[in-house]
């Protein structure tokens, strides 16, 4: 049976990775850990590397910038585009 893939929020992450800190610390061993925060040991690997020692609100912003770098970026692209659209009517070879 698979299970349905669920999108957590960056404080959800964190919080998921001080508990898993925490009950490891307690000495529960990796697979209690994973079932009882049901996710794999990649995404746990995941996590830990891109929110390391993040604090929930540090987490928070990391993804505003990262969608708002989204979301630039393809302002960029177009204006790039629309750039190229104009300079190729402005040549006549339409």
């Amino acid at each position: 049976m698979t299970r349905r893939r669920k999108k957590h929020r960056p404080e959800e992450v964190v919080a998921k990775l001080r508990d898993a800190d925490a009950m490891l610390n307690a000495g529960k061993d990796l697979a209690a850990v994973l079932q009882a925060l049901e996710v794999s040991e990649s995404t746990l690997e995941r996590w830990r590397a891109q929110y390391g020692g993040m604090k929930c609100e540090e987490a928070k912003r990391l993804k505003h910038l990262e969608d708002e770098n989204r979301r630039l970026k393809q302002l960029v692209a177009d204006q790039a585009l629309d750039i190229q659209m104009l300079k190729h009517l402005s040549e006549g070879n339409w």
